[in-house]
């Protein structure tokens, strides 16, 4: 973990540790949830001008893998 990251970001790097904790151990809901919360702060924290657009455009791919891998991600 960088130690010149902002808060920002630490907060979503802590959002998509819960996520792949909660698809390591198949909390399906746990998982959607965290992924809806990943993708609505970024956009939330790049609007209020918290996150730069090279860290928001790396989070908002992390974000679309997610949701591409997980389409299919039911109980």
């Amino acid at each position: 973990m960088n130690l010149f990251r902002s808060k920002a970001e630490k907060e979503l790097d802590s959002i998509l540790s819960e996520l792949r904790a909660y698809l390591e151990n198949n909390y399906k809901d746990a998982a959607h949830d965290q992924r809806k919360k990943l993708g609505e702060r970024c956009e939330a924290l790049y609007a209020e001008g918290k996150l730069k657009e090279k860290a928001y455009l790396g989070y908002k791919k992390l974000y679309e893998e997610y949701t591409e891998k997980m389409k299919d991600y039911h109980h």
